[in-house]
């Protein structure tokens, strides 16, 4: 008795045309003004967007030299998060410390 088999060398393929999208991407930016403290700049980097010591320093001196810096790049969802983090703990602390985004 013969038993049907599908032959080994037998492949398919099969074709999706559904690229895998990336979702857009939005730098967010910290402005200079003359209110807000270097440090608490330093640690709104620190807490809102992760960044080391050294990190947090650089993009502050860089925000303070040429008036605005980027603090990270996310997609708009988690870019307008922590747009509103940054204004939410800056009126909590007394400062007028400005956020944006745009796309990258």
């Amino acid at each position: 008795m013969e038993i049907n088999s599908p032959r080994i060398d037998e492949v398919t393929f099969t074709e999706t045309g559904a690229e895998t999208r990336h979702p857009p991407m939005y730098k967010v930016l910290l402005h200079n003004d003359h209110y807000t403290t270097m440090d608490f700049v330093v640690r709104v980097l620190e807490t809102v967007f992760h960044k080391n010591e050294e990190q947090a320093v650089a993009i502050m001196l860089h925000v303070h030299h040429n008036g605005i810096a980027a603090a990270g790049v996310y997609p708009c969802q988690v870019a307008e998060t922590k747009v509103d983090t940054v204004h939410t703990l800056a009126r909590e602390n007394g400062f007028p410390l400005k956020c944006s985004m745009e796309p990258e």
